[in-house]
This record gives C-alpha cells, sequence and structure tokens, in this order.
C-alpha cells in the first residue's frame, strides 16, 4: 500500500484532515492502528482547546412519540456547521439515545453509537474533524400514561431538527382531532410566547426574586413615597407572573382571551401537564 493510499485509508477511518493523517502515520512509522491512537489522543487535545469558546448555534433536536419524548439542544459555533451532513447525522442519532436515556447526560455520553463508540468519543472525533466547539445542551424528557405530547418546530433545519422545538403534555378524558388541534396551536402558542412556566406559583423562586430585585432597582429613584413604591413594586410583580404563566397568557391567536379560556372551550377535562420550550442560543 503507498503512502497516499495509507492515508486515504486513515483520513476514511478518523475522519481526521490529509495533513493530521500524514502526520499521524510517520509518527506511527506507517501503523495504522498506532496512527489513530495518535490522532484520537491530538484530537481530544484539540477539542479542549475548543471547547472554551462559544457555541451560539446548533439545532434541537426531539424524538419519541405520543407518550414518551426527549428534546436535546447540540451546539456549535456557526450556522454552517449547523448545517453539516455530519454534523447532522450525529445529531440524529443522538437525540434517539437521548431518548432512550431519559435524557440522562451522563448516561448518554457514555451510550453506544452504531459504529460502537460512545456518544462523548464520538463527539470529540466530530469536533477535531469540523474544527469547531460542539456540545450537548439542554435536555428534557416527557413522559405520560394519560395524556398525550405534542410537538412543534420552528425553522426545520431538518427532519426533526430545528432551531427552535417545543414539547408539551396534554391530559384529557378523551383524544379527538379538536384536541389534537389544539395541542399543536399550543405548541406553537408557546414557542412564540416564551412562557416560564404553567402558572405563576410554578415558576422559580430565583426568577421571581430576580425580577423583584430588578423592579425595585427601577423604582427606588422615582422620588415616590416608599408605600407607593411597594404598591408599584407589587403591580409589576403580578403583571410580570401573569405574562410568563402559560395558562394566563392572551392567546397567541386571539390576544383578548386567556389560554386557560381556551382549554375550558375545548374541553372541560383538558389540562397542561407538562411543557418544554429550547431556542437555540437562549441557553449560552
Amino acid at each position: 500500500m503507498s503512502n497516499i493510499e495509507e492515508v486515504k485509508k486513515l483520513r476514511k477511518l478518523s475522519g481526521a484532515g490529509f495533513k493530521d493523517c500524514l502526520s499521524a502515520l510517520n509518527e506511527a512509522e506507517g501503523n495504522l492502528d498506532k496512527a489513530l491512537e495518535i490522532l484520537r489522543v491530538k484530537g481530544i487535545s484539540k477539542a479542549s482547546k475548543k471547547m472554551a469558546r462559544t457555541a451560539n448555534e446548533g439545532i434541537v433536536v426531539i424524538c419519541g412519540d405520543k407518550n414518551k419524548s426527549s428534546i436535546l439542544e447540540i451546539n456549535c459555533e456557526t450556522d454552517f456547521v449547523a448545517k453539516n451532513q455530519d454534523f447532522i447525522k450525529f445529531a440524529k442519532e443522538v437525540g434517539e439515545l437521548n431518548n432512550k436515556v431519559d435524557s440522562s447526560k451522563k448516561k448518554l455520553n457514555s451510550s453506544l453509537m452504531t459504529n460502537n463508540k460512545s456518544v462523548e468519543d464520538n463527539l470529540v472525533a466530530l469536533i477535531s474533524k469540523i474544527g469547531e466547539k460542539i456540545s450537548l445542551g439542554r435536555n428534557k424528557t416527557i413522559k405520560t400514561k394519560s395524556g398525550k405530547i405534542y410537538t412543534y418546530h420552528h425553522s426545520i433545519v431538518q427532519d426533526n431538527l430545528s432551531k427552535l422545538g417545543v414539547m408539551i403534555c396534554l391530559e384529557a378524558s378523551k383524544f379527538n382531532e379538536k384536541i389534537d388541534l389544539i395541542g399543536k396551536q399550543i405548541s406553537m402558542h408557546i414557542a412564540a410566547m416564551d412562557p416560564l412556566a404553567i402558572s405563576s406559583d410554578l415558576i422559580d423562586e430565583d426568577i421571581i426574586k430576580k425580577e423583584k430585585e430588578l423592579i425595585n432597582e427601577e423604582l427606588k429613584n422615582s422620588g415616590k413615597p416608599d408605600n407607593i413604591i411597594e404598591k408599584i413594586s407589587l403591580g409589576k410583580l403580578s403583571k410580570f407572573k401573569e405574562d410568563s404563566s402559560l395558562l394566563s397568557q392572551d392567546w397567541v391567536m386571539d390576544p383578548k382571551r386567556k389560554l386557560s379560556e381556551i382549554l375550558k372551550e375545548t374541553d372541560n377535562t383538558l389540562k397542561i401537564l407538562d411543557f418544554k420550550r429550547l431556542k437555540i442560543g437562549e441557553g449560552v
């Protein structure tokens, strides 16, 4: 086998560039297995340096069915890489694995992919090949026995891949076309309105505390008496909770009505059990 043929074979096996393969083969004195190991070690070194950079592009992948679905964010540095076929292939397979392990990052990293290598090892190899920081971001799995899960993708990249994804789980005494339609519409509403929780009492206390601090900071130099400032602050905080809670938000398709009204009108047994919205770049 000629030196060029050896380099080509190593490139095919490793996905690394021509110069890296040639250098590794020279260092390994023509031993292909040793050259692969050299590239792996160098790949890890390159990847660790790239991981310090910012990755606010990428794709969101949703996998599963009406009883169990998972959403996963996979980040990269540029939109160009987000459309790369190797990146997309990796994302689709990892998305399926994420659903199998119920969004456990530890289990996901050690899960074996079709090439019989772990997700973690494949991620390192992909970073080395593409030359950008790539990372597994936020994820969540929703399961249900009594409900039904609906999904929505905005700005589809390919199949179940997008820049913004939504999962929502609804419960009802029975499911029909009317509820299926409203399930899809609520998913679209969540994509557009970005609620923090289903109801105001479920909003994270740290978020409420931070918002209260911002409101008080805004009002402290207003010159108004403390008792008036307190009333204004409570009013603003109440409005924040209302605007941030899914059930109390104005229905995106008819802003004069609340989403809670739409649920009752559709079916008085209809409830929202859970939801998750992920948009690329917001978690970076």
